[in-house]
């Protein structure tokens, strides 16, 4: 399992069929004038979970991100990661205080368990990832 690339201190795996993903994903690239984020589209077609140990549930659950020593965080922590990567660590230390940290994590499991629903990919009570080259898990 690869790490990032050298000079990135994080890679963030999103998913590209996901609208308020890639408006995100958007707003980071903007920010990372130094290169310092490698962006990774879970949904492109030839991405494969398993080449990163991981499986492609593992990877719509939550927004994943790999550190330089090959390890993942995932959900809130990922997000502090790559915004501390473009110039926002003390935003993301503060997001680390207790009560604001545990309310960040709780709306964050919300919209994750909810994100399929809240994008528009759900056919009544059956939703799934829109195909673009990735299987749905």
């Amino acid at each position: 399992m690869e790490s990032p690339a050298p000079g990135c201190e994080v890679e963030v795996f999103y998913d590209g069929a996901c609208p308020v993903c890639v408006r995100e994903m958007g707003v980071v690239r903007k920010l990372d004038r130094r290169a310092r984020v490698r962006f990774t589209d879970i949904a492109a077609p030839g991405f494969s979970a398993a080449a990163h140990g991981k499986t492609h549930e593992e990877f719509m659950r939550r927004m994943q991100a790999r550190l330089p020593d090959g390890s993942f965080v995932d959900g809130v922590e990922a997000f502090r990661r790559v915004y501390a990567a473009v110039g926002f660590r003390r935003l993301a230390a503060l997001s680390r205080v207790p009560g604001l940290a545990q309310a960040l994590d709780w709306g964050y499991a919300k919209f994750a368990a909810n994100r399929l629903r809240l994008t528009g990919r759900c056919d009544g009570d059956v939703c799934a990832p829109a195909a673009r080259g990735a299987a749905p898990p």
